[in-house]
């Protein structure tokens, strides 16, 4: 997941990838590799780095952000905690609250953060933007009655 992070907005090389999570390249070109192999990542046209290496750079592809698989929402909530490790706390917006719907009305809340969600994935980046990650977590509170 934080692979796609990194190549969502432009794209990077295995090495520069596997610096920028602290990763073997070897390690690191498995694992872009899968990605490619499932659709999530793309490699764009080969170009020559520095030394005259061929270098191939990935984009992810944008498939990902609605991923539906068995205990995706842990895997997400796990990157989600590697990705603020270190961030200054005020850095981060958080609001929680807490709510007591029936099926009908959590359909509905559901569903108009997923429409708001649609609505600026499709939008074009800002030019002039900073990369900004989004969790938004629905789940049933265990202790509250």
């Amino acid at each position: 997941m934080r692979i796609l992070r990194i190549c969502l907005h432009e794209a990077h090389t295995n090495r520069e990838i596997a610096d920028a999570l602290g990763m073997n390249p070897g390690s690191c070109l498995h694992h872009v590799r899968t990605l490619v192999d499932t659709g999530l990542l793309r490699a764009e046209s080969a170009r020559r780095g520095a030394r005259g290496a061929r270098e191939v750079p990935y984009r992810a592809t944008g498939l990902s952000w609605d991923a539906d698989a068995p205990g995706i929402s842990a895997t997400l909530i796990a990157t989600f905690l590697e990705e603020i490790r270190g961030l200054d706390p005020d850095v981060i917006a958080v609001s929680r609250l807490g709510l007591k719907l029936n099926e009908a009305s959590r359909r509905e809340l559901y569903d108009r953060f997923r429409d708001l969600l649609v609505e600026f994935k499709e939008r074009p980046a800002d030019p002039d933007g900073s990369p900004l990650s989004l969790l938004v977590a629905i789940h049933p509170d265990r202790q509250a009655g």
